[in-house]
């Protein structure tokens, strides 16, 4: 497995990218080329004097002739407060304390970018690093090179086949993305045109549904070969795997594309005598790779500064330091305080774990089948039970509630879905869960679903984390193109009952090769349920009568698989634990109203102690976590109808958790996510204090020279 890269923020900094969408005054009053080309600030730190007095240093001694002057350029400070200047004068900067941010963090960036050629030299030469780096070596790869070309290819040197691909690849994608921004703003402004003279034409769109975490979201290692900017002047097809946004045109984009030309002359960042009708041979693109092969190989350097931060990340350390230490103070808190327990537990995460805990502690996924508005509203209006039988105080309405919920009905949520885009009609070799219906068709998320997985190099998406992927939208979609040539969709979900729901989940767990068994209706089917008598709600207690939230408790059901459940394989794909999770995960998605509960870590921390919930969620919460992870419960509240699934219960093993160093690399183990997270956190202190002692060592006047005067003019227009 290879890991995931842990960016250092505090490198990162230096690695600005300049490709906003330039929209703003003209700047340059003078001549452009000549204004723009002037360095605002030159950087050597070959001259320092620690290389002669810190110890730290003295091994790069040797290397300080392969070291060269460097410069910011004004063109660099005028790109880059395009990008993200009129963000930051928005949360109150000045124009010139955007500027001084800039340029010092662009100085950092050459700092780092020298220092990583002694280092890569040095550790080259120790054999510490992969890859052989040598002076002679750079000055043939620069030989016969001159300025922006001769300085990518300096760059180039440090960097292997896949990395300069990326490199490439992500100049084209940025570039797009900007186009894409301009080309938004030329359909919107047809669109605003064309309603000016057509009120009639009005629609709208949502996409209000939560999405799982991780939708469309793009692998950093992939790269396409193929890939091109369009312009509109070319082919969008012949642009490999880029995808033209709605309603895009060749029109459209060579608009888009002559208004990011205009938007760039205002600043002065492309001249007259330049070939536009060749994106990448304008200047302005070799500054975006020249930036873009910086910001490679300082995250080259972020990885290998990271490799010598694993050095301290090592079993021991991690089993009796971290592990041990921590479950044995758990374990002393926690029995004696419940509230920091509980505080922990709604804390947990992949970075903050409660390796201990009492007996009856847990997480559940809660899916709610709501009421409608009318049945809301007729049990608000409803009166209480006493007022039927004379011999009722509380004021409660269960025997009205149970009515409406006999005849509550829920259907999917994920109609937005389709109006975002994600839906697609599903495949045979989707291998989608239809219900039997064959007009249940559409599944969500193809980005991630089936191009996160390839034979051969790296997938262009992320899979989905805990999401099974298979149900399709539960109703018929009835798919229809307007006169403007647009899809319009409309819909007829189908309309579940509980018991239509218990069963369409039933039928998808067995589709994933889960079984349930211990199937119980706790208080009758039919009218056994729905029909009784108020006094049935209610038990002697004390000497006193009380509601028996028992008597709610509708459902409840084991999943066979999990009877021997492993807490260190939740978040394992594939394995029994997260399948089972990742199913009612998508149910939830589909079908839950609780959009609280979307996305939650393991759903909701349940204690077996008098909670805020409403009383009937939290008995049968209580119960589901009692009965151990895979424990399904249903039960309702004044809101609907609660299918409460425990996804993770310290019931029967207050300790489960168990490090094996052998898994540190088995991604979702539990051994691989703490170790993870402990190596996260033990890299940001190391590279904090790296980043510190470089900056300190070599930004000053020694090494660094600022021309004040040459930028002045930037921030008085």
């Amino acid at each position: 497995m290879k890991f995931k890269k842990t960016k250092a923020a505090a490198l990162s900094l230096a690695a600005i990218i300049a490709c906003g969408s330039l929209a703003g005054c003209t700047l340059v009053t003078t001549d452009p080329a000549v204004d723009l080309a002037q360095s605002v600030a030159t950087i050597d730190i070959s001259k320092s004097a620690v290389f002669e007095n810190e110890e730290a240093y003295k091994p790069y001694k040797q290397y300080l002739g392969g070291i060269e002057e460097s410069y910011v350029l004004k063109s660099e400070l005028v790109a880059n407060y395009s990008s993200i200047g009129p963000t930051y004068v928005s949360y109150g900067y000045t124009a010139e304390q955007v500027y001084d941010l800039i340029r010092e963090s662009l100085i950092n960036r050459q700092i780092f970018l020298q220092y990583a050629r002694m280092y890569f030299y040095e550790q080259s030469a120790k054999g510490e690093i992969e890859g052989t780096y040598t002076e002679s070596g750079y000055n043939a790869a620069i030989a016969g090179k001159e300025g922006t070309e001769k300085i990518i290819a300096g760059l180039a040197y440090f960097l292997d086949p896949d990395e300069i691909a990326i490199a490439e690849y992500t100049v084209k994608y940025n570039l797009n993305a900007t186009l894409d921004s301009q080309e938004t703003e030329v359909i919107e402004s047809l669109e605003n045109h064309n309603h000016e003279h057509n009120h009639d034409d009005e629609s709208t769109t949502s996409s209000g549904r939560t999405t799982p975490t991780g939708v469309d979201t793009t692998n950093e290692d992939f790269y396409d070969p193929a890939y091109q900017i369009y312009t509109g002047t070319n082919s969008a097809s012949a642009c490999g795997t880029y995808e033209t946004i709605d309603e895009s045109t060749p029109t459209t984009r060579r608009t888009a594309y002559k208004n990011f030309l205009a938007n760039l002359g205002n600043y002065g960042l492309v001249g007259k005598e330049e070939n536009t009708g060749d994106i990448t041979s304008l200047n302005y693109y070799q500054y975006q790779r020249k930036s873009q092969y910086e910001s490679a190989v300082i995250s080259k350097l972020e990885d290998a500064l990271e490799e010598e931060a694993n050095k301290n990340v090592s079993e021991e350390w991690i089993r009796t330091e971290k592990f041990e230490k921590t479950l044995e103070t758990q374990k002393k808190k926690f029995d004696s305080d419940t509230a920091s327990l509980e505080s922990a537990l709604d804390s947990v995460s992949d970075s903050n774990y409660v390796f201990y805990a009492p007996d009856a502690y847990g997480f559940v996924i809660n899916i709610l089948l709501p009421f409608s508005t009318l049945q809301s509203q007729e049990l608000t209006d409803s009166p209480a039970d006493s007022s039927m039988s004379g011999d009722d105080d509380f004021g409660n309405k269960f025997m009205t509630r149970a009515a409406l919920l006999r005849d509550l009905t829920a259907t999917d949520q994920r109609t937005d879905w389709f109006d975002s885009d994600y839906a697609f009609e599903a495949q045979a070799s989707d291998k989608a869960y239809t219900g039997g219906s064959d007009a249940r068709n559409y599944l969500f998320f193809e980005n991630n679903l089936n191009k996160s997985s390839v034979e051969e190099g790296e997938a262009q998406y992320e899979p989905l984390k805990n999401y099974y992927g298979k149900y399709t939208f539960n109703g018929k979609v009835l798919k229809t193109e307007n006169e403007d040539g647009d899809t319009e969709y409309a819909f007829r979900p189908n309309k579940l009952t509980i018991d239509g729901f218990l069963a369409e989940m039933e039928s998808y767990l067995n589709f994933a090769g889960l079984d349930l068994t211990g199937k119980t209706y706790n208080n009758g089917e039919g009218s056994a349920y729905y029909d009784r008598d108020w006094t049935e709600y209610y038990k002697e207690q004390n000497g006193a009568k009380v509601v028996d939230y028992s008597k709610f408790l509708y459902y409840t059901a084991n999943i066979s698989q999990l009877s021997s459940f492993d807490a260190n394989k939740i978040f394992l794909k594939g394995s029994t634990e997260n399948t089972a999770f990742s199913v009612i995960n998508e149910l939830s998605f589909a079908y839950n109203t609780d959009t609280a509960g979307l996305n939650s870590y393991l759903g909701y921390a349940v204690t077996p102690n008098n909670t805020e919930f409403v009383k009937e969620f939290e008995y049968a919460a209580q119960v589901a976590v009692r009965g151990g992870a895979g424990t399904i419960t249903v039960a309702p509240s004044e809101f609907g109808w609660h299918i409460m699934f425990c996804t993770f219960s310290y019931a029967g093993n207050a300790t489960p958790y168990e490090f094996n160093w052998d898994e540190i690399e088995v991604e979702g183990t539990f051994s691989n996510l703490y170790y993870e997270a402990l190596r996260a956190e033990n890299l940001s202190s190391f590279s904090t204090d790296r980043r510190s002692t470089i900056i300190n060592s070599f930004d000053n006047d020694t090494c660094v020279t600022v021309y004040e005067k040459r930028w002045q003019n930037l921030i008085e227009t």
